[in-house]
């Protein structure tokens, strides 16, 4: 017989649940609250309601130019990564490579990488063998802090197919194609989909490698927003942040239509 939890244990799990939501959820009201501000300066709770601050960083040719260009990389990044980290989760998962585990081990290691030193030493290799910094540095170098999302989440999906699919399409006669075309790509494409996700998402909002490879052409959008909030902070900045959450609760809202959330959990 299963003991019944304790009433107090209960109400203090339900009290750590509203603390973790409030934690996560008020940085967010507050940068919301800043951008409909009628104040020259960024300050909570704001004083009246307006939309200037909108109209002040949508019209703004800095916040565009690093909106484009972070844009550009994002995609770039979501492209390569995909096309990278897809075949690797796919050959890690076989095992039939040698050193499968190093592999993955290797791909997986930008997560515990200090992104700090990560971007001091990719900054020093690159001006040693390339010279200045250009837009394909900051895509190499976003591209290595986004490809193990990818290979985690197609790698996690991966696990969960059947095995035994592709071998009765190669008992049947596919080929190599065909099995690739119509069994291996749509067992991966859920979490393809949500590694395209992650790596859009973290290339779009990266701040420190950006920070370390950029240069008068080259900012990009988070690196733009520090600069402004640095030296001459006013609302437009929370108006730019407002946008850039409602672009990921978009994607979120995408991705759970199309492919489910739960599927990749």
């Amino acid at each position: 017989m299963v003991n019944r939890v304790p009433w107090w244990l209960g109400v203090l799990a339900v009290l750590f649940l509203v603390l973790t939501t409030v934690y996560l959820l008020a940085p967010l009201v507050v940068v919301v609250g800043v951008s409909v501000s009628e104040s020259q300066f960024v300050a909570f709770p704001p004083t009246g309601f307006s939309l200037r601050w909108y109209g002040e960083a949508l019209t703004s040719d800095a916040f565009l130019s690093a909106a484009w260009l972070s844009l550009r990389v994002a995609v770039l990044v979501t492209l390569s990564t995909v096309v990278v980290g897809g075949m690797a989760a796919v050959a890690i998962h076989r095992r039939k490579l040698p050193g499968a585990s190093v592999m993955e081990a290797l791909f997986l290691s930008p997560l515990v990488l200090p992104t700090i030193i990560y971007a001091v030493g990719m900054l020093m290799l690159w001006s040693q063998l390339f010279g200045p910094v250009s837009l394909l540095a900051l895509w190499v170098g976003h591209t290595v802090i986004a490809l193990p999302y990818v290979v985690r989440t197609t790698l996690a999906v991966l696990s969960r197919a059947d095995p035994f699919l592709e071998e009765a399409a190669a008992t049947m006669g596919a080929g190599r194609i065909a099995r690739l075309r119509h069994i291996v790509l749509p067992q991966a494409a859920p979490g393809l989909a949500a590694g395209a996700f992650f790596a859009f998402n973290i290339s779009f909002d990266e701040a420190v490698v950006a920070l370390f490879l950029r240069n008068p052409n080259l900012t990009t959008l988070p690196v733009q927003i520090y600069g402004r909030l640095e030296f001459s902070p006013d609302p437009s900045v929370a108006a730019v942040s407002t946008v850039m959450i409602a672009i990921t609760v978009g994607l979120i809202v995408v991705i759970d239509r199309v492919i489910g959330i739960k599927s990749v959990a």
